[in-house]
């Protein structure tokens, strides 16, 4: 596996492959990779002839860029580096701070996708996304990949993405791989580590409420906000402290209506010092009344 830290040298070598005829997949990543990480690798293989992964801790998606969350985010740099190994990655990009940000971070050209940016996962982080779409799009522009793998677990994130990847006509193809979970239902997370173990037992709980509220609305049930206070309720019985829970219509994260069938429920809630998120995609049989 190639390693390398400057973007001067990864563009050479993107460069070689392409002069050969090759396509390359890019898999950006923060590091601190577990099985779910793992995955999308393994789903750029099969359309790709290379595969790409990034680690860099991005301070702008971070509201306290130098300071808790961003300093005390995992950091496991020589584990992430055996994973890949052991998992064919053609190359691993690892840029310091300063070669992503040479002027900084604080007063640079940022992307920005309004209207799904700041709601949901934007309301409570504000700014975040400006800061997930700014670092791929440079990605992007650096590696100039074929196709980038995201998770669904982050479906926010996976819709900005797509958003913006469309609307800059970046000639990317964008592959949503679901959600990776653990044997009781836990969705893969480099922040489950901050779990104790007791929040760790309890912290499933989360996936049982979502697929609760998916099983009421597959049922025909129609009342989305009673659902959606059943699931509130619940989740603090379970000793969360919800941020959100919501059914939205899957393509643009507008609150669901009747006639929706495309359906996604997404959560937020905190369990101890960790904030987990989760959805589930739903598709049902709707029937509008005349």
């Amino acid at each position: 596996m190639l390693m390398i830290e400057r973007i001067a040298d990864l563009r050479r070598q993107v460069s070689l492959w392409r002069q050969a005829g090759e396509r390359i997949a890019l898999v950006p990543t923060m590091g601190n990779l577990h099985a779910g990480h793992l995955q999308l690798v393994d789903a750029a293989r099969g359309p790709a002839d290379r595969v790409v992964v990034s680690i860099f801790v991005n301070p702008m998606q971070f509201s306290d860029a130098g300071g808790g969350d961003f300093e005390h985010y995992p950091r496991t740099f020589e584990s992430d580096r055996k994973k890949l190994v052991e998992n064919g990655v053609d190359l691993l990009f690892f840029p310091a701070q300063e070669e992503m940000y040479p002027a900084g971070f604080k007063d640079v050209t940022q992307v920005q996708v309004p209207g799904i940016s700041d709601i949901l996962c934007g309301e409570f982080r504000p700014r975040h996304f400006v800061g997930v779409a700014t670092v791929v799009a440079k990605f992007f522009n650096m590696v100039q990949p074929d196709v980038a793998v995201f998770g669904e677990k982050d479906y926010q994130q996976l819709l900005v993405i797509r958003r913006f990847t469309g609307e800059l006509c970046f000639p990317v193809e964008i592959i949503g791989v679901a959600t990776v979970r653990e044997a009781d239902g836990l969705a893969m997370s480099s922040r489950n580590q901050y779990l104790s173990v007791e929040e760790r037992r309890r912290a499933a709980a989360l996936y049982r409420v979502l697929q609760a509220a998916s099983e009421r609305l597959a049922s025909g049930e129609t009342d989305i906000a009673a659902i959606e206070s059943a699931a509130i309720a619940c989740l603090k019985d379970a000793g969360f402290r919800p941020e959100y829970f919501t059914v939205r219509r899957a393509y643009d994260l507008q609150p669901a209506a009747m006639d929706d069938a495309e359906l996604v429920i997404l959560a937020a809630a905190w369990l101890g010092e960790a904030r987990l998120i989760d959805n589930l995609p739903l598709r049902r049989q709707c029937t509008v009344p005349v």
